[in-house]
């Protein structure tokens, strides 16, 4: 026989040799007793067993070594997510923040600043705050924190903030160049507690009417609220334009008490129930400051929450009248959990209910998250019609008004999307910021002027002396947007108002100058102040 039939005899006994192996193993496996994880039978609703059988065979059989912790923190919130949109896990930096963000107050360097061209730009320092007294002033461009380069890097935003802020008595140097000058200049700024006001602003529009805007409901928006409140009655305030547009919610005892303001002594404010919450009713104990006030609501597709519970107090009353789009749909009520490592939850623990029974609470669906967006899709923002009601979550009030629940507040007088002044020059100007930039540009021009500027008949006085309105045609003919025939009277108005707002807010007077300015253009605002 020849070396080859030989080879060829050897690997027909190796393969055969290797299937009758092959066979006994899998014979052995097969042999080995079926491992059968015990699991206590789950209870009415289920129960956590499984879950937890689960992770402990993972730690006593899996093939490699867990990180633990980490798993734990990139699961917890997968779990809060399953049930419901507003229950969530939070780290412990996430949680830090969004507590400063209702408390009132964090520590800080004390600046406000907008980022028109990646570059960080003050827009206010507060007063006496740790910028106010370390030098800085607004306009200032900051270009670096320490040693981090914060300019031109296309950094985001809430990055810049987190760099900023840090613990009461700790040092930053914030380096920064001013106008005129490309010299870096470095402040070393003590952090100190910062107070965040709710209350953004409160002036009177009329002899009669009275206008404040609340941003959200923080710890001390009731106090805040009854502060800015009393000047305004002083001035003759018989009717109030009480804005919650983008005010998303917070803490729900602060709706109390200001729902608690208006109403009569008995009238329900809302009521909460859950599984584990037997029914809790909340009345008004008549012993409220703006009872007789006449009151005007303003929200939009971002009032939510607490915003919800005091506008439907208010509505089911028939206390106020709504004006603007639905609200967000937000009629869930959440309880803070914290664990020892800084982390914590929200838990969703109660529904709340307006005074005539509405749950608001939007459904649960997957497309939850992009509720917002269809409601431009399918119109909303500009038909009444458009919006979505069912027979079925019909109340009706005391004085005899339809209102609707299952996903926010209908309003009383549905105020459309504004498209007056909107022309292809405006829309273009807006997706560049142009009016922004240029009025930064302004700023920096006449500065020191600005700072001087004290009251609204001095900056109205400044506005006459510039030509904003061929500065700025030629400032967005010098960025690539150039003005069509007919356009400027169909937009100017609003190009220019937007401009003399965003100045206003670099003087000394901030969003008292602002707001002003800027509701002249501002349609819901101007339709409540109308009063139909």
């Amino acid at each position: 026989m020849n070396k080859l039939g030989r080879d060829k005899i050897l690997n027909i006994i190796l393969i055969a040799v290797m299937v009758i192996m092959g066979a006994v193993l899998i014979k052995n496996l097969g042999d080995r007793e079926r491992q059968t994880i015990k699991v206590a039978s789950a209870g009415k609703g289920g129960d956590w067993n499984k879950l937890i059988a689960v992770l402990n065979q993972v730690v006593a059989s899996y093939v490699d070594s867990i990180d633990q912790d980490k798993v734990t923190e990139e699961v917890l919130p997968l779990i809060m997510a399953k049930l419901d949109p507003h229950s969530v896990y939070m780290e412990p930096q996430e949680l830090e923040q969004a507590d400063e963000d209702l408390s009132g107050g964090f520590d800080g360097i004390g600046i406000q600043f907008n980022v028109p061209n990646d570059t960080a730009i003050v827009t206010n320092v507060i007063s006496g705050g740790p910028s106010d007294k370390a030098g800085l002033l607004s306009g200032d461009r900051v270009i670096k924190v320490d040693s981090v380069v914060i300019a031109g890097v296309e950094m985001p935003q809430d990055s810049m903030v987190r760099l900023m802020r840090g613990k009461k008595g700790s040092k930053v140097t914030i380096s920064v160049q001013r106008s005129g000058s490309d010299k870096l200049v470095p402040f070393v700024v003590t952090r100190d507690k910062i107070p965040v006001k709710s209350v953004d602003v409160a002036f009177m529009v009329n002899d009669t009417t009275g206008y404040l805007k609340l941003s959200k409901f923080s710890r001390t928006s009731y106090l805040e609220f009854i502060k800015a409140m009393l000047p305004l009655r002083e001035k003759g305030m018989k009717r109030l334009i009480f804005d919650l547009r983008d005010n998303t919610g917070g803490y729900m005892d602060q709706a109390i008490l200001l729902s608690n303001e208006f109403l009569d002594k008995g009238k329900l404010v809302v009521y909460m129930e859950g599984l584990h919450s037997e029914r809790q009713d909340v009345y008004a104990d008549g012993k409220g400051f703006f009872k007789d006030l006449e009151l005007a609501i303003l929200i939009n597709e971002y009032s939510a929450s607490s915003s919800e519970i005091f506008t439907g107090a208010m509505q089911d009353n028939d206390r106020a009248t709504v004006y603007g789009v639905r609200s967000f749909g937000k009629g869930l009520v959440q309880e803070p959990f914290y664990f020892s490592d800084g982390s914590g939850i929200r838990l969703t623990i109660a529904r709340y209910h307006t005074p005539t029974g509405r749950c608001l609470q939007k459904p649960y669906t997957d497309d939850h998250d992009f509720d917002i967006p269809k409601r431009y899709e399918r119109g909303e923002m500009i038909s009444r019609d458009s919006i979505p009601v069912a027979d079925s979550l019909k109340f009706v009030t005391a004085g005899g008004r339809t209102v609707y629940g299952g996903g926010g507040i209908i309003p009383d007088v549905f105020v459309p999307l504004d498209t007056v002044g909107v022309t292809d020059f405006l829309v273009k100007c807006n997706r560049e910021s142009l009016q922004v930039k240029f009025a930064n540009e302004i700023c920096d021009q006449y500065r020191p002027k600005i700072r001087e500027i004290k009251d609204m008949k001095a900056l109205e006085s400044f506005f006459s002396t510039l030509d904003l309105k061929n500065r700025f045609i030629a400032f967005a003919k010098a960025n690539g947007v150039t003005l069509k025939p007919g356009e400027w009277e169909i937009s100017g108005k609003y190009i220019i108002t937007q401009v003399k707002a965003i100045i206003g807010r670099y003087t000394p007077m901030d969003d008292a100058a602002f707001y002003p300015i800027f509701l002249t253009i501002d349609n819901t605002a101007q339709r409540a102040l109308a009063g139909k």
